[in-house]
């Protein structure tokens, strides 16, 4: 069954949701738009529309016009319509637990029993929100880098009761759509990116909190350098190539080094307070507040452009 015949549901259509709505699109499958929220649909189909065009400038819409991906979306006027054939539904409701119970519960009554349920949430942990639902073993967590037209990765993550065939059935389809999932064993606080990324971040708001480096030189060393790898390969891959006999003379030469600084790096820095406003009064230097906006669009048309030099490498290296 080639993917046109093929049907997802988002439940939700916020920044999030009209996202995955071009991803879904995109890779050719029919998609089914519900929000509760009047004209959230419309709104969401109107935004896709108006960014289709520049995708398809960058060759990002896999061959297909934006005439073609805009006919796959079914603007939908009630839940029971958009999962009406689905076998996947991903909800981008409210990061709210609360929510996400109450908006499980229905859509695990209103999917059939062979339907996926998944959810956006990049914080909350799939068996907070479908422990209490009778059909939990068809639940986790599909959480993706916004925007996921953008950025191919996406953590598939279990609850503890989610069938492995489900989070394998999810992990396939995602590469169905180009996208590129990490598929977790089990869940934890953050899951992989969040995790990673906080680490990160802790340890650059402690630079600056100790006045080591200001916010811009610490941006200057990721964008600059750190980035330039990270942009292609992940951190394993990046310290095997970094050593002659690979990852494991890596660790001998270094992890001495990092074992020392690691005791530096036990205590989390309290973000707010004074460094927040340090933080704050530093980038306001670089871009001010009423610019944010434009920024965003412009690291928008950065992304798409980097997709796109990605993907020619990726087709040139598969021909060597």
């Amino acid at each position: 069954m080639s993917n046109a015949d093929r049907k997802i549901a988002v439940a939700g259509c916020g920044l999030i949701g009209r996202a995955w709505a071009i991803t879904f699109a995109r890779g050719g499958y029919q998609v089914g738009l519900y929000d509760k929220a009047d004209g959230a649909v419309s709104g969401a189909c109107l935004y896709i529309e108006q960014v289709l065009p520049e995708l398809q400038a960058n060759n990002l819409l896999n061959g297909a016009s934006p005439g073609d991906v805009m006919d796959r979306l079914i603007e939908c006027d009630s839940l029971e319509h958009a999962l009406d054939g689905a076998e996947y539904v991903q909800e981008s409701t409210l990061e709210d637990v609360e929510v996400k119970k109450a908006v499980f519960t229905q859509l695990d009554e209103v999917a059939t029993p062979e339907t996926i349920i998944a959810s956006s949430t990049s914080a909350i942990l799939p068996s907070a929100f479908s422990e209490h639902v009778p059909g939990r073993h068809r639940c986790l967590v599909a959480h993706p880098i916004n925007p996921p037209y953008l950025v191919p990765a996406v953590e598939v993550v279990p609850a503890p009761w989610t069938d492995d065939d489900v989070r394998q059935r999810t992990g396939e389809l995602m590469r169905s759509v180009g996208q590129q999932p990490i598929m977790m064993e089990r869940e934890i606080d953050g899951f992989v990116m969040n995790r990673m990324q906080g680490a990160l971040l802790q340890e650059a708001f402690r630079l600056v909190a100790g006045g080591y480096a200001s916010t811009e030189d610490i941006d200057i060393g990721i964008r600059e350098g750190l980035g330039q790898r990270w942009s292609f390969m992940g951190p394993f891959e990046t310290i095997d190539l970094n050593a002659p006999a690979g990852v494991a003379d890596y660790i001998a030469r270094f992890e001495g080094m990092y074992s020392t600084m690691a005791q530096t790096q036990r205590d989390p820095v309290p973000w707010t307070g004074d460094l927040s406003g340090k933080v704050e009064s530093e980038r306001r230097e670089f871009l001010a507040a009423d610019k944010l906006g434009e920024r965003s669009k412009w690291r928008d048309k950065r992304l798409m452009a980097l997709r796109a030099h990605q993907n020619s490498q990726t087709k040139t290296d598969s021909e060597q």
